[in-house]
C-alpha cells in the first residue's frame, strides 16, 4: 500500500469542496443567467489583523486576490453535494444550502492561505507571482495566479485531470443514452476484484484529449470509450452536456460549442482543477511537517503499546478479540491472539442447482437421525454436482473486461488450447514502470483463463456479441484445475486426505460417533497443504510476488471464477475463524477450524446443504503474535512493517491536517474577512418544491 498523498492532501476540504464536473439536468432557463452571476459571498483574508501593517503577513497583503463566490457556484455545488444531505440525511434546504455555502467559503479561505503559506515557506515571492500574472493573457491571469505555485509536473497533471474529468462527465451522459436504448436484458454483473481499472494517480498522458464525437476517439491518446459507444451516441452526450451547462448559465450566446476547450465552462473547470492542485500541494507540505515527528522510536513505541494493550484486553475476553477480527484491514491490525488457532479462510462455494436443492429438501431424514440430517441423500447429490465459471458477465456486462491472452502472458488453460481469454488487461499489462497508467489489482494473480468456449462476433451496429458455453466441472474437476494452476506457477500440494469415489458410498453410520453425535471429520473430502508455505511469514501476506501472496492471489482468483458465496468476494483475508463454537454451519465450522489448525496454505473440502466448500486458510495467529515490526522494511510495499507504518503516518497526518485546517478556517471565517449576501440566494432556500421537481429527472 502506498500512502495516498492526493487524498490526504486536504482532508475535509478538497474531497468535499471540489465543484466537480456538472452532470445535472436542466435546472433553470437561460433568462436567469444574470441572476446566477450574482455574488453571494466575498472572501478576503487580507482584511485580517495578520495582514495589517506590522502583521506577520503584511508583506503579502497586496498579492492575495479576493474571492467572489457566485450564485451559480452555490447551485452547482448543491446539486453535486448538498442535495444528498436533503435526500439522505434529512437536512432542510436552508441547512443544506448553508452547508454548501460554508464549504465554498472555507475553500476560498484555504486557497488564499495556501498562497501565503508558500510565500512564507517556499521558493516563491510576491514579485515572482506578479511577474507571472502580468505576463499572462487577460483570460489566463487567474490561472497564472495559481500556476505560479505549481511546478511543471503539477501543471501537466492538472491539465490532464481537467480533461479526464470532462470526459468522465460525458461518459456518464453517454452511458445513460446507451442504457436507455439498449433493449437487451443484462444478467446481474459478476463482482469484479477491488482495484479494476484503477488509474495510477501520478499518470499523465500528454496526448490525452476530450472526445466529443466530432473528433476521433483514436486521436485522444489513452482515452477509452465507454462500452457500445459510437460517434452518434457520443455527439448526443456532448450536446446533452451543453444543454445542462446552458441551464447553469455556463454557456453564453456566441460561444464556439464545437471546441470544448473554448467554452467558458472549460475555463471554470480549469481554474477549479488548478485550485485542487494547490490544495493538494499544501496537503503534501503538511504531510512533510507531520512526518518530522514519525521517527523509528515513535513507531516502535506505538507498536509495543498496541501489542501490550491488546494482550491485556484480549487475554481475558475472547468475545472482544473475535469482534476485533471483524475489523481487520490494511489500516487496522490485530497484533495479539489469545489462542494460536485463530485465523482467516477463503470460502469457495460450488452450489447445488435449484433442482438438487429441491430434491434435498424433499428427501426424508437419514434413518434414526433425530435432527433430520440427510447425509446419504446429500452425498448422492454431491457426486452429480457441477460447477461453472461465473465470469461470463465480464464479457457481456456493461464493460467487456476480456482480452485474448498472448504467449507472454503465461496463461493457464488446463491443457485446453481453446481457452484463451483472460480479464483486466489494463491492470495486468499497463501497471508496471514509473509511468504506468494503471495500478495492479492487489491479491489477484490474473493468469487463469475463462473455463469454457467463447465465440466473439460483430453484431448489429458494430456491437460485439459473445456466445459463451462454460465447462461444467465436478468437485474433482475443480481440484484438478486448482492443483494444475498452482503447479503451473511453482506450487505443490501435500495431500493428507485424498479425494476418492468411495466417499459417496458411506453409510449413515459412517457419519456418527459411538455416542450418536455427528462425526464432522467424516465429511472431509479432501485436505492438503501448499508445501512452499511450510515457513509461512505473516509479515509478507500482502507483498506482491511473495509465496504467501502468490498462493492467496491464485485462490482468490479461483474464488472470483467459481464462488457463488458472493459475500466472500473482495473480503480482506476471508472469514474470521475461531476455535470456539461459531454461527457457521457445523460442517463448515469443523473444516474451517481444521484448515486454521493446519496453518496458512491448508485447503479443506467439505459439503454443507449448500454444496461443496473449498476452504483455504490465508492467515493464522501462530505463536499468538504473528507480526514483527522492522523499521528497515517500511519502504518495502506490502510488508506488515510498511502497512503499519503507513497506517500510523496516515492517521497522524489526518489528525495534523485536520487541526491545521480548522485553525486556518477559524482564523479567517469571520465578518472581517467574509461577507455573505444571504438575500441573493434566499429564493433557493425557500423554493424547495422546485428543487424537488428537478431532482427526480432521469437522463434517458
Amino acid at each position: 500500500m502506498t500512502f495516498n498523498k492526493k487524498k490526504a492532501a486536504a482532508v475535509g476540504i478538497a474531497a468535499v469542496m471540489a465543484l466537480g464536473a456538472l452532470t445535472g439536468c436542466d435546472l433553470v432557463s437561460t433568462d436567469l443567467q444574470k441572476d446566477y452571476e450574482q455574488v453571494i459571498a466575498e472572501v478576503d483574508i487580507t482584511q485580517g489583523e495578520d495582514f495589517l501593517a506590522g502583521g506577520k503577513y503584511a508583506a503579502y497583503a497586496d498579492a492575495i486576490e479576493p474571492s467572489r463566490i457566485v450564485k451559480r457556484d452555490l447551485v452547482a455545488s448543491f446539486m453535486n453535494v448538498g442535495y444528498l444531505y436533503v435526500e439522505s440525511y434529512g437536512y432542510s434546504y436552508a441547512d443544506a444550502y448553508e452547508l454548501v455555502k460554508n464549504t465554498l467559503v472555507s475553500r476560498a479561505i484555504y486557497l488564499q492561505y495556501a498562497q501565503v503559506y508558500f510565500f512564507e515557506n517556499g521558493d516563491y515571492t510576491v514579485a515572482g507571482q506578479e511577474a507571472a500574472v502580468s505576463s499572462a493573457s487577460e483570460e489566463d491571469k487567474d490561472i497564472a495566479d495559481l500556476a505560479y505555485f505549481l511546478d511543471e509536473e503539477e501543471i501537466a497533471k492538472a491539465e490532464y485531470d481537467l480533461k479526464v474529468s470532462i470526459n468522465t462527465t460525458i461518459d456518464s451522459l453517454e452511458t445513460a443514452i446507451i442504457d436507455f436504448e439498449d433493449e437487451h436484458d443484462h444478467e446481474d454483473a459478476r463482482t469484479t476484484p477491488t482495484g479494476v481499472d484503477t488509474v495510477n494517480e501520478d499518470f499523465v498522458d500528454p496526448a490525452y484529449k476530450i472526445y466529443t464525437g466530432s473528433n476521433s476517439a483514436s486521436d485522444c491518446g489513452s482515452y477509452e470509450t465507454v462500452d457500445e459507444s459510437t460517434p452518434s451516441t457520443r455527439t448526443r452526450a456532448y450536446k446533452r452536456l451543453l444543454s445542462n451547462l446552458n441551464s447553469y448559465g455556463l454557456v453564453t450566446t456566441g460561444e464556439n460549442t464545437s471546441d470544448v476547450t473554448a467554452l467558458s465552462y472549460y475555463q471554470i473547470q480549469r481554474r477549479n482543477t488548478y485550485e485542487d492542485a494547490l490544495i493538494d500541494k499544501l496537503g503534501e507540505a503538511f504531510e512533510a511537517e507531520a512526518e518530522e515527528g514519525i521517527t523509528e522510536e515513535w513507531v516502535k513505541s506505538k507498536f509495543d503499546e498496541t501489542l501490550a494493550s491488546q494482550e491485556e484486553l484480549f487475554s481475558g475476553d475472547t468475545e472482544k478479540f473475535e469482534s476485533a477480527l471483524d475489523s481487520v484491514s490494511d489500516t487496522s491490525f490485530v497484533l495479539y491472539a489469545p489462542d494460536e488457532n485463530y485465523g482467516f479462510v477463503l470460502n469457495i462455494l460450488l452450489p447445488f442447482s435449484a433442482t438438487q436443492t429441491a430434491a434435498l429438501n424433499a428427501a426424508p431424514a437419514d434413518r434414526g437421525d433425530k435432527n433430520g440430517n440427510k447425509f446419504v441423500t446429500r452425498s448422492s447429490l454431491l457426486e452429480s454436482l457441477r460447477a461453472v465459471d461465473q465470469r461470463r458477465t465480464w464479457f457481456t456486462g456493461h464493460d467487456d473486461y476480456s482480452f485474448v491472452a498472448e504467449e507472454a502472458d503465461n496463461a493457464y488453460t488446463g491443457g485446453n488450447a481453446e481457452r484463451e481469454y483472460l480479464f483486466f488487461e489494463n491492470n495486468l499489462k499497463k501497471s508496471s514502470g514509473e509511468s504506468a497508467q494503471y495500478e495492479p489489482i492487489p491479491n489477484y494473480y490474473g493468469k487463469y483463463t475463462y473455463n469454457g468456449t467463447v465465440e466473439k462476433t460483430e453484431g448489429e451496429h458494430g456491437k460485439t456479441e459473445f456466445t459463451i458455453m462454460p465447462e461444467k466441472i465436478s468437485i474433482d474437476g475443480f481440484l484438478s484445475e486448482m492443483t494444475g494452476y498452482l503447479a503451473a506457477n511453482g506450487y505443490t500440494l501435500e495431500e493428507t486426505v485424498s479425494a476418492s469415489e468411495s466417499y459417496y458410498d458411506q453409510s449413515v453410520s459412517d457419519h456418527y460417533n459411538e455416542d450418536g453425535t455427528v462425526d464432522y471429520s467424516s465429511f472431509v473430502y479432501y485436505e492438503a497443504k501448499v508445501n512452499e508455505l511450510s515457513d509461512f511469514n505473516a509479515n509478507n501476506v500482502f507483498v506482491a510476488g511473495s509465496d504467501e501472496n502468490n498462493v492467496m492471489s491464485m485462490m482468490n482468483e479461483l474464488s472470483f471464477a467459481y464462488n457463488t458465496d458472493t459475500a466472500g468476494l473482495n473480503s480482506y483475508l476471508g472469514y474470521a475463524v475461531s476455535p470456539n463454537s461459531t454461527d457457521y454451519m457445523k460442517e463448515f465450522e469443523y473444516a474451517a477450524q481444521e484448515a486454521v489448525r493446519g496453518g496458512a496454505g491448508t485447503i479443506v473440502v467439505v459439503p454443507t446443504d449448500y454444496g461443496w466448500h473449498i476452504i483455504y486458510c490465508t492467515f493464522t495467529f501462530s505463536g499468538n503474535t504473528p507480526y514483527t515490526f522492522d523499521w528497515n522494511e517500511i519502504e518495502e510495499e506490502g510488508t506488515f512493517s510498511n502497512l503499519y507504518y503507513e497506517a500510523l503516518k496516515a492517521s497522524n497526518l489526518t489528525s495534523y491536517s485536520s487541526s491545521r485546517q480548522t485553525e486556518i478556517i477559524n482564523s479567517f471565517d469571520n465578518d472581517t474577512c467574509v461577507t455573505v449576501h444571504e438575500d441573493r440566494y434566499q429564493d433557493l432556500i425557500t423554493d424547495g418544491s422546485e428543487n424537488d421537481a428537478h431532482a427526480g429527472h432521469d437522463h434517458s
